[in-house]
This record gives structure tokens, C-alpha cells and sequence, in this order.
């Protein structure tokens, strides 16, 4: 079985996945929704960081936290 990578629109995925999913020869795995969750926010607070919307954490309070 080969995998394939692909670049999906936010505003198409779910129904490009519906659609996937129709299809017989096609195997989706199916992902943890909470982990894809909290992955998604995380990169946007990175976006928002790189964007100098909000200020990023310095080490140190990022190892405290940890």
C-alpha cells in the first residue's frame, strides 16, 4: 500500500475526507481528535507569535511550566 501526503483548505477538508472515505480502495486512519485539537491551536498560537500578535514565552517560564 503506497501513502500519500496532501494539502487540504481548512475550508474543504471535511468534505474532501467525506468524500475520501467513500472511496473502497482508499484507507483512512483515523486520526485522535483531541491531539489534532490541541496540535491546531498550538500552531496558531505560534502563527499569532511569528505575527507579533501575542508575546512570546521566554525559557524560563516555559520550563517552569513544564
Amino acid at each position: 500500500m503506497k501513502k500519500l501526503t496532501l494539502n487540504i483548505r481548512d475550508n474543504k477538508y471535511h468534505t474532501f475526507l467525506e468524500f475520501v472515505k467513500t472511496l473502497d480502495y482508499v484507507e483512512v486512519a483515523e486520526a485522535d481528535n483531541k491531539s489534532l485539537s490541541e496540535l491546531e491551536n498550538s500552531l496558531k498560537q505560534v502563527k499569532k507569535m511569528q505575527d507579533g500578535k501575542i508575546e512570546k514565552q521566554n525559557v524560563q517560564d516555559f520550563i517552569d511550566e513544564l
